[in-house]
């Protein structure tokens, strides 16, 4: 009986310790800007992305649900943030829609099953990026007004820099499916 809660404590723990790890990680991911065309590039879908297909979705959850609330009390995670803003006041934002959008994404791509087939990888992580954008996009609309060009604004200048990312996690999948299964 011992053994079985020491693991289960074990289990606890690291589970723990890959949230906060996996916080910093996008932390770090949304204050790194890498010039792309035509606008420069964070890596913070890439990470949502990454942690879902690598740890799962409740893992991946749990760790964007922290790094969230981490953002709305105040804690300078978010991109242009401190320079724009911390808090609930920036949370709510423009960036709204596309940050909770990160928990839909992060579920979808842990809750997908990866194999070998690249095209199907394609396809379902195409589907759980689409969902920061649609729910970005619905949020900044309701914002700013549905008469803006909201695509214009909200994706059009991120796609080419969005499919760079989908095309690498589509080929790391299986590989980070593997990897899920070791921890």
């Amino acid at each position: 009986m011992e053994k079985i809660e020491l693991n289960q404590n074990q289990k606890i723990l690291k589970n723990f310790f890959i949230i906060i790890l996996g916080s910093l990680a996008l932390t770090i991911s949304a204050k790194i800007k890498i010039p792309f065309y035509p606008v420069p590039m964070t890596m913070q879908t890439f990470v949502v992305l990454l942690l879902g297909i690598t740890f799962g979705y409740k893992i991946g959850l749990a760790t964007i649900s922290v790094y969230l609330l981490e953002g709305i009390l105040g804690l300078p995670v978010f991109s242009n943030s401190p320079e724009k803003g911390v808090g609930l006041i920036y949370f709510t934002g423009p960036t709204m829609g596309y940050l909770i959008g990160f928990l839909s994404a992060v579920f979808l791509s842990g809750y997908f099953k990866f194999g070998k087939n690249i095209f199907s990888n394609f396809l379902k992580i195409l589907l759980s990026v689409s969902t920061i954008y649609i729910l970005g996009l619905f949020w900044l609309a309701a914002l700013i007004g549905w008469d803006k060009p909201i695509f214009d604004l909200g994706a059009k200048p991120f796609l080419l820099a969005e499919l760079f990312k989908i095309l690498i996690l589509t080929f790391l999948a299986s590989k980070l499916v593997k990897f899920r299964k070791t921890i």
